[in-house]
């Protein structure tokens, strides 16, 4: 089953994959999607060669994957980012 995202999430969803230090289980999490939903979503939504240049680059990578990091990593996001509740960015 697809789940249908407004662009604005989809903007969201994406950024937060590329992040190196938001693991998969913050986008289950926010939006409620799998890891492999979200690898879904970037096949769908990207251009093949940047779909390739993200895979290789988080295959394998602990901070993607809670259960891989150390226990010094215990939050979802950079602590320079925008605070963000569910779904929802609030502003400064």
């Amino acid at each position: 089953m697809i789940k249908e995202f407004t662009e604005r999430e989809l903007d969201r969803i994406i950024e937060m994959a590329w992040e190196d230090r938001t693991p998969f289980e913050a986008i289950t999490f926010q939006f409620g999607i799998s890891e492999q939903e979200t690898i879904e979503v970037m096949r769908r939504e990207m251009k093949p060669s940047s779909f390739r240049m993200w895979r290789k680059r988080v295959q394998g990578r602990a901070t993607k994957h809670a259960k891989l990091r150390s226990d010094e990593t215990d939050r979802f996001r950079c602590s320079r980012q925008r605070h963000i509740s569910g779904n929802k960015i609030s502003k400064r």
